[in-house]
C-alpha cells in the first residue's frame, strides 16, 4: 500500500512491529544502510597513475624480460618506508615487493618494531627484475629514478629505511659502502633516511641480525618520539 505522509508510515512501522511482536520475535536485527563509498584520494590517484607509467615503462632493457613490474604495496599513508634494491624471481611472478625468502624476514622485522607490512610502504630502487637476480647497473637505476622520487613525494613518509648498498647509495648519492652508512639518520630531502643492511644479504650472514636490529630500534624511537 503507498504511504502518502508521515503519519501513514509512522502507522504501517507500527503495525509492523506489533505483528513480530505478536509472533514472539524479541529482537530485530535490522541492516544498517550500506555506507558509501569513500572517494579516492588524491594520493591513491596519483600512485595509480604513476603505477600505470611503470607498467607501460620501456626506458632501459629491463622490460624486455620481465613478467610484473613491481612497483611497490603498503599503506599509502606509511610513516616509515622501506626501499630495497630490485625484484627477484618471486616479485617478478607475483609483481608484489619482498614476498620470498627475504621478503619473509623482512616481515619479521617489521613485526619486530611492533608494525605490519600493512601500516609501512615497501618498494624498491628498481621496478623491474635484473636477468638471473643480478645487481642494478646504473642506468637502470638511473632510468627508474624519477618512479621512485615520485612515490616518495607522494606517500612523504616521516622515515625512510633503505635496505642494502645500492638502495643506500643511491638514495643518498654516495660511494660509501653499507657498513659506514648504516647505524645513523641521514637527511633525503627532508625525510629521516636509515640506512641497513639489505634482509637477502642477512640470510647469508645471519651474524648481522644483531646490526640490523640495532638500526630499527632507531626507527622504533623515532617513530614513537614523533607521534607524541
Amino acid at each position: 500500500m503507498p504511504v502518502d505522509n508521515l503519519s501513514d508510515l509512522i502507522e504501517k512501522i507500527t503495525r509492523q512491529l506489533q505483528y513480530f511482536q505478536s509472533l514472539g520475535v524479541e529482537d530485530l536485527n535490522i541492516p544498517r544502510k550500506r555506507e558509501r563509498i569513500a572517494p579516492v584520494s588524491q594520493k591513491e590517484e596519483l600512485l595509480s597513475q604513476l603505477q600505470q607509467e611503470v607498467s607501460r615503462c620501456q626506458k632501459c632493457p629491463l622490460y624486455l624480460n620481465r613478467k610484473t613490474p613491481v612497483f611497490g604495496e603498503g599503506d599509502i599513508n606509511a610513516r616509515l618506508m622501506f626501499i630495497g634494491e630490485a625484484p627477484g624471481y618471486w616479485e617478478d611472478m607475483q609483481g608484489r615487493p619482498f614476498v620470498g625468502q627475504a621478503g619473509k624476514l623482512l616481515t619479521d622485522i617489521i613485526k619486530a618494531i611492533g608494525l605490519s607490512r600493512e601500516e609501512v610502504y615497501i618498494g624498491n630502487i628498481v621496478k623491474c627484475r635484473p636477468p638471473k637476480n643480478r645487481d642494478p647497473k646504473p642506468e637502470e637505476m638511473e632510468s627508474c629514478q624519477y618512479y621512485l622520487h615520485q612515490q616518495i613525494a607522494i606517500i612523504r613518509p616521516d622515515i625512510i629505511c633503505a635496505l642494502g648498498t645500492f638502495s643506500a647509495q643511491r638514495l643518498l648519492d654516495s660511494n660509501l659502502p653499507i657498513s659506514k652508512l648504516r647505524g645513523k639518520f641521514w637527511d633525503y630531502q627532508g625525510i629521516k633516511l636509515m640506512a641497513t643492511f639489505h634482509p637477502a644479504f642477512l640470510l647469508r650472514n645471519p651474524y648481522k641480525k644483531r646490526d640490523v636490529w640495532e638500526d630499527m630500534k632507531k626507527i622504533k624511537a623515532c617513530l614513537e618520539q614523533g607521534s607524541q
